[in-house]
């Protein structure tokens, strides 16, 4: 990790984490400063007493110093909106691609 000056960094900036905080997998870093986050939600359907996986995809804003890649499993938080599509941070990397 690096210092990083970001505004919108959770760490070192002035945004701050409130609501939701959840778990996903990155699926895309092409867009600058930015992470596509997938997560599986597992729902229960009582009517046919089983379960039904469904996918979300979250955009979230990636800083600097914690510069997650594709295939990283991550904590993101919730924030005020960042942007039009974003209302996420990165808070922290629970798991890297390489190990």
């Amino acid at each position: 990790m690096t210092k990083c000056n970001d505004k919108k960094c959770a760490k070192h900036g002035s945004i701050k984490v409130r609501g939701n905080v959840f778990t996903g997998i990155v699926t895309s870093s092409k867009p600058h400063k930015t992470v596509i986050i997938e997560r599986i939600i597992t729902k229960k359907v009582p009517k046919y007493e089983r379960y039904k996986k469904t996918k979300s995809k979250i955009a979230a804003h990636n800083p600097e110093c914690i510069n997650a890649k594709e295939g990283d499993t991550i904590k993101i938080g919730e924030t005020r909106k960042l942007s039009k599509t974003k209302s996420f941070v990165v808070l922290e990397v629970e798991k890297n691609e390489s190990n």
